[in-house]
């Protein structure tokens, strides 16, 4: 006869017995007993009906239990070993029940209501090894369960488990007396969210805890400027210092996508200051950076480094959203996801992307009239229109787009980037004195954003105060160097070289920019002139006859000065010019 059929499933087995369970019945065998039966009728068999568990057998002190999914046998487990901890909160040592826990993902042998099998006896190995009141499951468990779980899961290693014949990696998980309980995930806000954990000092020296400390809450009020960011306040995050804990799980209990840790480590009178973001969701490095710097001032040293921080975290945050928002389809859609597909396309500077731009942008507001970015994005791509695709007359557009502006201010006053914009607005119009009190208003609000200080340096420098405004370019730049405005800022500087007659620097500058923007016709009459005053009049004929012929009637606009450019600045452009075009013929 052929051997009979042995039934087999893959199942998530549970093994649990007493920690010194002899030692407990010696010395109160009737007491022991009770407090037991206690502990199972109601702790152990609640959980494990709630969990979905199968009680196979139990054995004296202990129980073999049979799950069909890990993650129900794990936070069975976890629930068990916390509700055993509160329970012996007030118990001594010579009557406190523990138990130790095994977890293990394999296949198993029924028999009846029992079962066998080595997916049976490595649970029990794991439980043998594991601490009281703690949990030790196999690699197979931890595979299935490592990112449904906040808690983290200790790698022990490949251990040699007792009769066992293959070595099994094992994790624990330590839910012991004085482990607090998993917080509940809290759903992500309806904008990009960043905690800033409490940064780690590596040196040991108090002294580099208050600096790290202090860098850290400082950190925390820049990011605060930022109006279309969610920060965790410094209360909420310092409760994680000196834990070792799981990014995914700070991102899970405060409910961010994003999170930034750092260290601190000081080598005689020099410190090194190492941070870095993350995607929780996906666990990916968004950015990160290293600050070696002198503590000839501990204060000066701390408020740089902050304001370098808090300054290429906005650029990096914006360029990880739009990355996301990219993936999601139009029709999905929230007003702040439109706004940042809007902004990619604006970004990627061309006609038809700035048509797709404003598309984007109207979608915005249409979901949410009351959303400041909407409207202020939409003022930007209704100048760029006008200002880098069009031939019509600079003021066609000029007066909806500074209307999209002023709403943007009003529906948000503490709205850097809005103030920023209507101040570029208002120098369109000529109006350099207000446009600077609008833009230092917008740098009041968000000191170390790269965009708001561009547009600050920018009617500055149109405005006629040329140093500080190429300073404030520049800080712009360092604060973010690979923005995707970046030749916009380049474009500007050269300009206000020129009109500074530094026509050598000037020169240096829109070369730079003729490589990143080669179809944008104004810089070419700009590298002209500078050659032009400089002398190198066949080199300058050369430069106009470079502008690019899909361009060339672009320049036509420029036969009257524009509102925004001053008198003696447009004469002095419009000269260097007719140098070069007067020895063409």
């Amino acid at each position: 006869m052929p051997p009979e059929r042995i039934e087999r499933k893959l199942a998530a087995v549970l093994a649990a017995d007493v920690a010194g369970y002899s030692r407990l019945m010696g010395a109160d065998e009737e007491g022991t007993l009770a407090r037991l039966k206690a502990c199972r009728r109601e702790l152990m068999d609640p959980e494990i009906a709630e969990h979905r568990g199968r009680v196979v057998k139990t054995t004296g002190d202990g129980i073999l239990i049979e799950f069909s999914s890990v993650v129900d046998a794990v936070r069975c487990a976890m629930d068990v070993q916390r509700g055993m901890a509160e329970r012996n909160a007030d118990v001594t040592d010579e009557q406190r029940i523990e138990f130790r826990v095994g977890i293990n993902l394999g296949d198993i042998m029924i028999d009846a209501e029992d079962i066998h099998g080595d997916g049976v006896n490595i649970a029990a190995r794991l439980e043998s090894i594991a601490e009281p009141g703690g949990i030790c499951i196999s690699d197979s468990s931890y595979q299935q369960v490592r990112d449904k779980f906040t808690i983290h899961f200790e790698d022990m290693g490949v251990q040699q488990l007792k009769n066992i014949a293959r070595p099994v990696r094992v994790y624990r998980v330590p839910i012991g007396r004085s482990a607090p309980r998993e917080r509940p995930a809290l759903a992500l806000p309806d904008k990009p969210s960043i905690a800033v954990l409490p940064f780690q000092n590596m040196s040991g020296d108090p002294e580099q805890e208050y600096f790290a400390d202090g860098m850290v809450e400082d950190i925390i009020t820049e990011l605060s400027r930022i109006r279309w960011l969610f920060v965790i306040a410094r209360n909420s995050t310092f409760t994680y210092k000196g834990q070792a804990v799981a990014v995914k799980q700070v991102a899970r209990e405060l409910g961010v996508r994003y999170v930034l840790e750092g260290s601190v480590r000081k080598g005689g009178n020099r410190v090194r200051v190492t941070t870095q973001m993350i995607d929780a969701t996906s666990g990916a490095h968004i950015w990160a950076e290293r600050y070696d710097r002198d503590l000839s001032d501990i204060f000066a040293v701390q408020d740089e480094i902050t304001a370098s921080v808090a300054g290429v975290i906005e650029p990096a945050l914006a360029e990880a959203e739009q990355q996301r928002v990219l993936r999601k389809p139009p029709e999905r859609l929230d007003a702040w996801e439109a706004y940042q597909r809007g902004l990619w396309h604006f970004n990627k500077y061309g006609p038809e992307e700035n048509q797709t731009a404003q598309t984007f942008f109207r979608q915005a507001i249409a979901l949410d009239p009351n959303f400041a970015p909407g409207h202020y994005g939409n003022a930007l791509a209704l100048q760029w229109e006008i200002w880098h695709f069009s031939t019509r007359p600079f003021s066609e557009v000029q007066g909806t787009a500074r209307e999209q502006a002023q709403i943007a201010v009003s529906l948000d006053d503490k709205d850097a980037t809005a103030h920023a914009v209507l101040a570029h607005m208002m120098m369109w119009g000529g109006e350099w004195e207000a446009a600077i009190a609008e833009a230092r208003t917008a740098v009041a609000l968000n000191p170390n954003g790269a965009f708001v200080i561009s547009m600050l340096g920018c009617v500055l420098g149109f405005g006629g105060y040329r140093e500080e405004a190429l300073e404030r370019l520049q800080q712009a730049m360092r604060a973010s160097p690979h923005d995707p405005l970046i030749w916009l800022w380049s474009i500007w500087r050269a300009v206000l070289q020129f009109f500074s007659r530094d026509f050598v620097a000037a020169l240096q500058t829109l070369r730079q920019v003729v490589r990143l923007r080669p179809s944008y016709a104004p810089p070419y009459e700009y590298v002209a002139a500078s050659l032009a005053y400089l002398g190198q009049l066949d080199e300058a004929r050369e430069a106009l006859e470079r502008v690019p012929p899909q361009s060339a009637e672009q320049l036509q606009r420029w036969q009257q000065r524009p509102p925004w450019m001053r008198p003696e600045d447009y004469a002095l452009r419009v000269e260097g010019v007719h140098l070069a075009v007067g020895e063409r013929g």
